[in-house]
């Protein structure tokens, strides 16, 4: 296993207290104890029902999306739906909530299964897990205090608000960094959780594609020692922390799905993005064999075709491949047209696509569910269509997916979608039209099996992106085209436990 310091690549694989962080660790240990801030273990977050009673019955009394910091044992898959803004969730659920969509909407016999993201405390998406992952590695290990060192959270959406929720709630001043052409909604929220947004929040140039803008702020930001760069496409800690939790919370539901029907859990799908969600494959299939698919945005064909471009569907970076995401392990490469996801999320969100749906055989039920689906959720749907398709898969196969976050937070996209789509309006033969379009019949063209030459080829383009521009170590950027580097990265999270575990006895705070 390598266990070796943040290298000046910025490789971190956090297996070691940092040789020089017992002065971060003891700040960190006093800042905690004073705020009485209690910090959930990895093993709590995948399995709730660990997380000890008076602590569970505190949570009762605490809005499920207040900056405090008991909400942390809220970050994971298992939480009831509250059914208005404001409401307290009333506890934990046995399996997370999800949908299996049926072939009325796919078009496909294969089991298409998705878990709510949007079920997550404080930012209503799965990324708060990813922004906690990474910055808890670091606290634990000695490399961030909290009393001195400003979090810098890069993205292209959720992760810089999931960041800024978990610095806000440890006492700690978190900058998000994300492009300027990102959702309303996004900066709104934003402008509520930090105290100073035109400092804490860096606007870059363009939309999801510019991910090197963010990187070059970042690097400017870098220069000055009391930044921390917390780096989602480059955090390992983002792909163990969904290996840990997210993998077992979605083998939960397959499990769940499959007791009275079984199945086999042919593949999970996931959104490329900074790939810290696609670890929970690498979990999948080790556990299960089933195969890993990876989407992109059709308007920017990394992986497929080394493409570029711009586009709508927020939550993947592009122009890139993430130096956390596991080429070599990965099926089938997908590409998701925005054109889609865009007039699809009209589809579910307006009175006439509703109707359409209901008239198509879909359960109302269900139809009133679809609301939980953000561009990023019907992106990996159509994926998990074409995975299907791809593979032939039938009744028995089950593809499992996450519906990242949920619509809410693009009505304001949804407004422009439809001045510029439907300038009319959008009635009952424009909602039959969007459905023909883009689900009746899915189309597979954009779809690449990934052999050994496809995985070398797509693993090969982060060369230049973490190498050349970014200055990671070539032997370090290398180790990872070895099963054998990411097997080793497996312990991590036990050790994180243990250092979680210190860390609190240490604070001596508690929720009981």
């Amino acid at each position: 296993m390598m266990t070796t310091d943040t290298t000046e690549s910025g490789l971190a694989i956090f297996g070691e207290f940092a040789p020089d962080g017992r002065q971060s660790y003891d700040n960190a240990v006093g800042r905690f104890k004073e705020l009485n801030i209690v910090l959930p273990t990895f093993a709590q977050l995948r399995d709730p029902s660990t997380i000890p009673t008076a602590v569970q019955e505190q949570l009762a009394g605490v809005e499920k999306d207040a900056a405090d910091a008991r909400n942390l044992f809220r970050v994971h898959w298992y939480n009831e739906h509250a059914d208005a803004p404001g409401d307290n969730f009333p506890g934990f659920v046995d399996v997370p909530t999800h949908i299996e969509l049926p072939s009325e909407l796919t078009g496909v016999d294969a089991r298409i299964v998705l878990a709510f993201g949007n079920r997550f405390p404080m930012i209503r998406a799965h990324k708060v897990l990813a922004a906690y992952s990474c910055l808890v590695a670091r606290l634990v290990t000695g490399r961030f205090d909290p009393t001195e060192n400003r979090a810098i959270w890069p993205s292209t959406g959720n992760y810089a608000r999931g960041g800024i929720a978990i610095s806000k709630i440890l006492g700690c001043r978190g900058v998000a960094i994300l492009p300027e052409g990102m959702s309303r909604e996004r900066f709104e929220w934003l402008e509520r959780w930090t105290s100073n947004p035109d400092e804490d929040v860096i606007k870059t140039f363009g939309t999801e594609s510019n991910v090197k803008e963010i990187y070059d702020a970042c690097n400017e930001l870098a220069l000055d020692p009391i930044n921390v760069i917390l780096n989602q496409f480059s955090e390992f800690s983002n792909h163990m922390g969904h290996y840990a939790v997210t993998g077992p919370s979605i083998e939960k539901v397959f499990n769940h799905v499959t007791a009275d029907r079984p199945g086999r859990l042919a593949a999970y799908v996931s959104a490329s993005g900074s790939a810290g969600t696609l670890g929970a494959g690498d979990y999948l299939k080790d556990e299960h064999g089933s195969k890993i698919v990876a989407v992109e945005a059709l308007e920017c064909p990394t992986m497929l075709y080394n493409g570029y471009g711009d586009h709508n569907i927020q939550g993947i970076g592009d122009k890139h491949i993430p130096l956390i995401h596991n080429v070599t392990n990965t099926d089938l490469a997908v590409a998701i047209s925005d054109d889609a996801t865009n007039q699809i999320d009209v589809l579910f969100n307006s009175p006439a696509g509703k109707r359409h749906l209901v008239e198509r055989g879909i359960a109302p039920e269900l139809v009133d569910m679809l609301v939980d689906f953000g561009y990023s959720s019907i992106c990996n749907t159509l994926a998990a269509i074409n995975a299907a398709k791809v593979w032939g898969l039938g009744s028995d196969d089950v593809v499992m997916s996450v519906a990242t976050d949920g619509s809410d937070l693009y009505n304001s996209d949804r407004e422009r979608i439809m001045s510029q789509d439907f300038p009319g309006g959008f009635d009952d033969a424009q909602a039959a039209e969007v459905f023909d379009r883009h689900l009746a019949d899915v189309d597979i063209t954009h779809a690449m099996e990934m052999g050994e030459v496809e995985r070398r080829r797509v693993f090969n383009l982060g060369y230049f992106t973490w190498v050349e521009q970014q200055g990671t170590d070539f032997e370090d950027f290398e180790s990872r085209r070895s099963q054998d580097f990411w097997d080793g990265l497996r312990p991590l999270v036990g050790q994180w436990d243990g250092m979680i575990e210190e860390f609190n006895a240490a604070t001596g705070a508690n929720h009981g």
